[in-house]
């Protein structure tokens, strides 16, 4: 795949930086700028059907964690929860959140319009749906750009179990299911800290 630079005239199109994953949209007379998730001049045009620097961009903003960190992590998030159901779990301005799936469909994206929004060019427009049905949760690729990752690989569509973390742009999400008894203990340990 041919690399580009900054202030190179690179033609209509989307184009990804080679060192974060951040992606730039031109029109015909624009020339690349410097990249402004990092500062990098390095560009390469973006593929919907490549797979080149998948792994690297779906690092996400999120910081990479061990998997004793991660467990750490996701046992406080768990805490937070104290009514049963399937909810997603991400951590946002170093705050975690967790969205209860209440619905059938759970928009994920950057519109305005989205039931999950980030506000960053890496998230599509339209980017992933949640959809919650008798049968289990599932997660599905809205015709994103950037792709849907669950567990690290790339997803079409993907039924969810309890635990899985999936990659939306630079933002990891977590899936819970919580029965109604683990509701209940976090609930009682809640009251006994307060």
């Amino acid at each position: 795949m041919e690399s580009l630079t900054s202030g190179t005239l690179a033609g209509t199109g989307s184009f990804r930086c080679e060192e974060c994953g951040y992606v730039v949209t031109l029109a015909a007379a624009d020339t690349l700028p410097t990249c402004p998730g990092c500062g990098s001049a390095s560009f390469a045009r973006a593929s919907l059907f490549s797979a080149v620097g998948a792994s690297r961009f779906a690092r996400g903003t999120t910081p990479d964690r061990s998997p004793e960190e991660r467990a750490a992590w996701l046992a406080q998030a768990r805490e937070q929860v104290t009514e049963p159901g399937q909810y997603l779990v991400f951590e946002r301005d170093k705050r975690t959140e967790s969205i209860a799936l209440e619905r059938e469909w759970t928009r994920v994206g950057r519109s305005l319009a989205a039931d999950v929004r980030f506000d960053d060019p890496t998230v599509s427009r339209r980017h992933a749906l949640i959809v919650k049905q008798a049968d289990g949760v599932r997660v599905l690729d809205d015709r994103s750009l950037n792709g849907v990752f669950v567990n690290g690989e790339r997803v079409e569509w993907r039924a969810l179990d309890d635990g899985d973390e999936i990659v939306v742009g630079r933002y990891r999400l977590t899936f819970l299911d919580v029965p109604a008894a683990a509701a209940e203990a976090a609930d009682a340990t809640l009251e006994a800290a307060g």
